[in-house]
């Protein structure tokens, strides 16, 4: 009874370190920095008024459940750095932002879960924390801007990565940061929700890898009877490999595995063959 008592004590614990940052306790995490002034200045944006603050981009962090943003800056004279730190429902929601907003053209570093950036910002994931941060000084200030990077991540979450399901996307063919996650209505249908993604290249054919979290084997069950019924196939199924004949998607290879629905969509229409070891790689480490 006491261990069971010690273990429910460490998980409240757990979820209140993910769920406790508030703007105060972000402010604070903020380090010294030689010749810049962290600002007093504090704003806090909720989902009713981040329109305010950043327009037509609020639908996307609100359908990847943002709870609250702090803004907070610091200062030199007439520079500044400015810092977004947004907080989602879970650190799979932080990672599915920061994913959405990934660009080829930026570098990565290894800070938080992941990081990019250039010369006048950077953005990254800790927690279920997505920061973006940038400077209006006219010089190079990316190190610091790195600097404060990587003690904010730290304190946020010292231990931030991938969501467990994307480590199980196997690394050989895929193509290098792609890995994301999609909240609600993958490839277009209401009842994939939930989504973890990464793209990979065979032959010069790009595809996805996707994973869908069902939490439970009824929960898969009844995502692959609606998926069934809308592509108006048999519902006698069993858990193992299926093609879902999407007429929208094409054949969509699949496994069934647990809470796991586990399959592999042509962006372009290709036919997709060959590519069952990379199922069963993915089913294999769920």
């Amino acid at each position: 009874m006491k261990i069971f008592k010690y273990t429910i004590i460490l998980f409240y614990c757990a979820l209140y370190s993910l769920s406790a940052q508030t703007p105060a306790e972000l402010k604070s995490w903020l380090p010294a920095i030689d010749g810049w002034t962290i600002s007093d200045k504090v704003e806090v944006f909720s989902p009713e008024n981040l329109f305010d603050r950043i327009n037509g981009a609020a639908p996307l962090y609100i359908e990847n459940n943002f709870r609250e943003m702090t803004q907070m800056e610091y200062t030199r004279g007439d520079d500044y750095i400015s810092i977004q730190a947004y907080r989602h429902a879970s650190p799979e929601d932080a990672f599915g932002m920061y994913a959405s907003e990934r660009s080829s053209e930026l570098t990565f570093f290894p800070i938080g879960g992941e990081a990019q950036g250039d010369d006048s910002g950077i953005f990254f994931f800790a927690g279920n924390i997505y920061v973006k941060m940038w400077s209006s000084a006219q010089e190079n200030v990316s190190e610091t801007m790195r600097a404060i990077a990587t003690h904010l991540a730290g304190s946020i979450d010292a231990t931030a990565d991938y969501p467990p399901v994307v480590n199980a996307f196997p690394k050989e063919d895929m193509i290098p940061y792609t890995e994301a996650y999609v909240t609600a209505n993958y490839i277009g249908h209401t009842f994939l929700n939930m989504v973890y993604t990464a793209k990979y290249k065979i032959d010069n054919k790009t595809f996805q890898v996707f994973v869908v979290d069902a939490k439970s084997v009824d929960g898969a069950k009844d995502i692959l009877n609606k998926y069934f019924t809308f592509t108006k196939q048999s519902l006698d199924f069993a858990e193992g490999n299926l093609i879902i004949k999407d007429r929208y998607n094409g054949d969509i290879p699949a496994i069934w595995k647990g809470r796991y629905i586990i399959g592999i969509f042509s962006e372009n229409g290709d036919k997709i063959v060959g590519t069952d070891s990379i199922l069963e790689k993915v089913a294999g480490a769920l």
